[in-house]
């Protein structure tokens, strides 16, 4: 995706085969009929994982960092972010930036191998809420903060709207975890956005009444979820969420009074 002079390289992972019951869930129980990401025969939807690559001045940025090799979850095939980011003509020193969407496993994978750091050049960053979350609160979860501790010195936390490098904002957009940011990508009066897991499905974007599975506060998540969607089709912005198959692009707008989606 081209924004201005900027290219946004999706860099995927892997990828994952989910029970649409596993993914989605409906206010009154209809069925999943989107042409945009149907069902294989098992009745599983097809959900990409990886990073987004941004080159930014002299920034070499990734948003997210993939599972990881050793991401043992059933449905889930990962571990070629390395190898698609060389082939993107990146090498691991040469991140200058991680910034993360969300904690969740799966955004955070690459982070670290085997307790060292995957990316010696990079200054990693997410919002404060997530880290407390899943490192410092009740709710830490012990495999996260191994994956996680050894980038603690790097880290540069934020906890509110912010310009994070020239053409990078990150925007707080909390419900599906406390943390959760949506990044937008700006150059020469274009922008795209990048969503993280505000949307895994191209329904949630077409149907209010999908939400998330995943969700950790499942009111908010929905509400943040709508309210970008209608920016979205308001602005004809391009925009990728975490998980669209080949971590693609889409573009919403609004023809007889619903939200309808296209490929980018």
């Amino acid at each position: 995706m081209k924004v201005g002079n900027v290219d946004i390289v999706p860099i995927l992972d892997g990828t994952a085969r989910l029970p649409i019951e596993n993914t989605v869930t409906h206010r009154r129980n209809a069925r999943w009929d989107c042409p945009h990401q149907p069902l294989d025969e098992h009745g599983r939807i097809w959900m990409d994982i990886g990073a987004f690559l941004v080159r930014l001045g002299d920034r070499t940025i990734l948003v997210d960092a993939g599972a990881g090799d050793d991401f043992a979850h059933e449905g889930f095939v990962t571990g070629g972010l390395p190898a698609n980011l060389r082939r993107a003509g990146v090498a691991l020193d040469d991140v200058t930036d991680v910034v993360f969407t969300h904690l969740h496993p799966d955004h955070v994978g690459w982070s670290t191998v085997r307790g060292e750091v995957t990316f010696p050049r990079a200054t990693f960053r997410a919002h404060a809420a997530d880290w407390a979350y899943f490192m410092t609160a009740p709710t830490a979860d012990p495999a996260l903060q191994e994956t996680l501790a050894p980038i603690e010195g790097r880290l540069e936390a934020f906890d509110e709207e912010t310009e994070l490098v020239p053409g990078l904002l990150a925007r707080p957009a909390p419900g599906h975890t406390p943390g959760s940011t949506v990044f937008v990508v700006s150059d020469a009066g274009e922008r795209a956005l990048l969503l993280g897991d505000v949307v895994h499905t191209v329904g949630e974007l077409t149907d209010p009444e999908w939400e998330g599975m995943f969700d950790v506060d499942r009111a908010a998540a929905g509400a943040v979820r709508e309210r970008i969607a209608e920016e979205l089709a308001a602005s004809g912005d391009p925009f990728a969420p975490a998980h669209f198959p080949e971590l693609s692009f889409g573009r919403l707008i609004t023809a007889d009074g619903l939200r309808r989606f296209h490929w980018a």
